[in-house]
């Protein structure tokens, strides 16, 4: 399968001489999903950030369809949709009107728009709120939107940072069906989440992230070898890894 996303030796932050990713590569391949994981601070959200294009390395290589955000900025921005963990809105468009921004910013058809549009609103028992404002919703609901918004283009690449947070248990099934969904039919996904428990059942493969460094990479079962704990769940091997900078027993 070939990689949707490419990251190579990149180190990156807020500072030059600080960098809080140090010397990062992984790859995301086509219809794969993977759990990015780690402690607060350990640089998912920075991971993400350089991903976005909203930091730039300060060495290495990132790509998306294999064009770096210089070579080919449109190319590069269409290809994936970000999710953040807050719901960001705009408070004087309705929800509806998010959809129709979304779908005029992505070239979508008024037929496109209206035939997705449709599943999404039912799918996260929204349809009785597209006249809403965002004002007028819980977190929740607004996390929904951000949801649909993401969906509703269909991408090859999705972004996903704490995915869960706000969501009731029927929206968090909700999205995992559609992730599913869209996985099977060649969607990629960078997830990041604490809630290792779900990851570890939808994910394909894992990154453990620790102080800016990649102190574990790969299946289950690869990281059960690696922490020397065949047939644990990914919660002890995380904390094991973490413990042990990477390494099995010290």
């Amino acid at each position: 399968m070939a990689p949707i996303l490419t990251l190579e030796n990149v180190f990156g932050g807020y500072f030059i001489h600080k960098p809080v990713l140090k010397n990062i590569s992984f790859s995301v391949n086509e219809g794969e999903m993977i759990g990015l994981i780690g402690l607060n601070g350990a640089g998912k959200s920075t991971t993400i950030k350089h991903i976005l294009g909203l930091l730039q390395p300060q060495q290495g290589d990132i790509r998306v369809k294999g064009q770096t955000l210089a070579e080919a900025p449109e190319i590069y921005r269409s290809a994936f949709a970000y999710v953040p963990e807050s719901p960001e809105l705009y408070e004087e468009l309705t929800i509806w009107e998010h959809l129709e921004l979304t779908a005029l910013a992505y070239g979508l058809s008024k037929t496109e728009l209206n035939t997705r549009a449709d599943k999404l609103l039912d799918l996260f028992h929204m349809r009785n709120k597209v006249k809403h404002f965002p004002v007028h919703l819980s977190k929740g609901m607004r996390q929904k939107v951000m949801i649909m918004n993401a969906f509703l283009i269909e991408p090859p690449l999705y972004i996903i940072d704490e995915p869960f947070l706000g969501l009731d248990p029927l929206g968090i099934r909700s999205l995992l069906d559609l992730m599913v969904t869209f996985k099977e039919a060649g969607a990629s996904f960078l997830i990041s989440s604490h809630i290792l428990s779900t990851l570890e059942k939808y994910c394909d493969r894992f990154l453990v992230l620790n102080e800016g460094v990649i102190v574990g990479e790969g299946t289950l079962v690869e990281l059960g070898q690696l922490a020397n704990m065949e047939g644990a769940p990914l919660d002890d091997i995380f904390y094991k890894l973490i413990q042990n900078g990477g390494k099995g027993d010290v």
